[in-house]
């Protein structure tokens, strides 16, 4: 507590961690079994095959979530739309506990960071996903998509980066590590001053990105020196942040 009666900030740097395509493989196709459930809602809308595609992949292009169009042009109850999304998925038969993951995550020094997760899903889906990679212990933190609220961000929305750092009580973006399968949501961190920014891609592999399917490659259209590193294994972070490894 300060003087002023105040408490302190946590003077601890934070990760942030993705949690969907990040914490467990593309290959598990996850991303495509979601696809599948999101064009089968556009479809009850009263959309042709054709049409529900277009909007689905416009929606998310447009904005971050095919969700946030869905909420904000159809009468629908976005929760609603998580039961029968997210909240269908077979989690249990598609991913596992990994041992190398989970001891990535216990050798972060945790006297120099704290650890959260950060997430477009919905925080059910997100509690879903942790818990079967026995991920639950390790996470001090999650932010995630609020449905239930009217107007909620997500990434790659400004907004959604500054409330996560107002939940975490960190004001300092320069201390914020943060890996995503993303492009787009790392680029974002890193204009808003993320200081630490690792795009996740397992080169190679394809996903459902917007209902459209597309094969995971690196970016190499930038010379920048100061550009996002990218890497295909999580344990490559040990390599490029060793100062918060034990």
């Amino acid at each position: 507590m300060s003087p002023d009666g105040t408490c302190k900030e946590d003077p601890r740097s934070i990760v942030w961690f993705d949690i969907d395509n990040t914490l467990y493989s593309a290959s598990t196709k996850i991303s495509q079994a979601m696809g599948q459930r999101i064009h089968a809602y556009f479809v009850t809308l009263g959309l042709d095959e054709d049409e529900a595609s277009e909007l689905h992949h416009s929606y998310y292009t447009q904005y971050g979530l095919a969700l946030r169009g869905l909420t904000r042009h159809h009468n629908i109850d976005p929760m609603d739309f998580d039961r029968k999304c997210d909240g269908t998925l077979p989690l249990d038969d598609l991913i596992k506990p990994d041992p190398r993951l989970r001891k990535l995550f216990q050798d972060l020094d945790r006297t120099k960071v704290r650890v959260w997760a950060l997430t477009n899903a919905y925080k059910i889906h997100a509690q879903r996903v942790l818990k079967i990679l026995d991920l639950e212990d390790q996470i001090e933190g999650l932010v995630y998509c609020d449905y239930q609220q009217i107007g909620f961000t997500c990434k790659p929305e400004p907004d959604y980066y500054h409330n996560a750092m107002k939940q975490a009580k960190i004001s300092d973006p320069s201390k914020c590590y943060f890996v995503d399968d993303s492009q787009l949501n790392v680029r974002s961190a890193k204009t808003l001053g993320w200081g630490h920014c690792v795009h996740f891609c397992e080169v190679g592999l394809e996903i459902m990105d917007g209902g459209k399917t597309k094969k995971l490659v690196l970016d190499t259209n930038t010379n920048d020196p100061e550009s996002i590193r990218q890497i295909s294994d999580l344990e490559e972070l040990r390599t490029l942040w060793p100062e918060i490894f034990i």
